[in-house]
């Protein structure tokens, strides 16, 4: 039907745009952002077709608020939850970031216990309550206060859509979670391997470091130019035995300081030329 080809088109159009900025940021933080903002204008998009359509029948409705919204608004909520993680990512060893992520997965742990009557109607594609969760006739606020990612609108909001909406997404944080677990460890491994091969290990702060990459990759030092500052930071990191965790946080901490900016670079710059004066005079 009309209503239905529309969002289909929407949601084809969303994927898309999403599966370009996968290609496009390496930043995992601005490409969420990204993300968000352009979910959010297909949400209104759809409530806008919304809007202006009556449903024919009951199932007609109960397919677009059971199918097709969840598949728009657990795609919000699961970006929400991402950029609220990463960006309140604790900077420390792989084992802090790794316990983070860990006190993470808990929370969607208790949010599936305390829904495990709701969970396994959806798991098990149960359909007997679909008219009291799926239309907009038997709306029960109370049911939905925690969800406050999408306006509250009666008009484009059933009890349960959001609340599916919730557990698409969580499913799918859950899996993001232990991705992101499994690549600490393996980080954390190869760490251990590189301390116990390096002959050198770097002494300096994490952050004089940081400021150290940036500069040779913004003077364009490898590859003509062309490495990323990606392959720069994970090569000193295995030439020296050194974890840099969040560098482009540590980067935004540099160009905020209030002055001595590149305060490592100057430091390194003055040293020499002294070092080089005493010579000059030693000879």
């Amino acid at each position: 039907n009309n209503l239905e080809s529309k969002s289909i088109k929407l949601l084809t159009e969303l994927n898309r745009q999403i599966q370009f900025l996968e290609s496009e940021f390496e930043d995992e933080i601005i490409k969420t952002e990204k993300n968000i903002e352009l979910i959010y204008l297909s949400i209104e998009k759809l409530k806008n077709i919304v809007s202006n359509y009556k449903f024919k029948t009951c199932i007609e409705e109960i397919k677009f608020f059971k199918e097709i919204k969840p598949k728009f608004t657990s795609k919000l909520i699961y970006n929400n939850n991402i950029l609220r993680i990463e960006t309140n990512k604790p900077i420390g060893s792989n084992q802090i970031v790794i316990n983070y992520y860990q006190k993470e997965q808990k929370k969607i742990k208790y949010f599936f216990e305390d829904n495990l009557e709701f969970y396994k109607y959806y798991r098990t594609n149960s359909n007997y309550l679909d008219e009291k969760y799926f239309t907009r006739n038997n709306h029960d606020f109370k049911l939905n206060l925690e969800t406050c990612y999408v306006s509250i609108d009666k008009t484009f909001s059933t009890s349960h859509d959001l609340k599916l909406a919730k557990l698409i997404a969580n499913d799918l944080l859950s899996i993001y979670l232990e991705n992101k677990i499994i690549q600490q460890e393996n980080l954390k491994l190869k760490l251990t391997q590189r301390n116990l091969n390096s002959k050198l290990t770097w002494t300096g702060s994490k952050i004089a470091l940081t400021e150290l990459i940036y500069a040779l990759q913004t003077e364009g030092v490898f590859n003509n130019g062309t490495a990323s500052l990606k392959d720069i930071a994970e090569t000193f990191e295995e030439l020296f035995g050194i974890d840099l965790g969040q560098y482009r946080r540590n980067f935004l901490e540099i160009r905020t300081r209030r002055e001595d900016r590149t305060r490592f670079l100057n430091s390194l710059k003055s040293n020499l030329i002294r070092r080089m004066d005493d010579s000059d005079e030693f000879y």
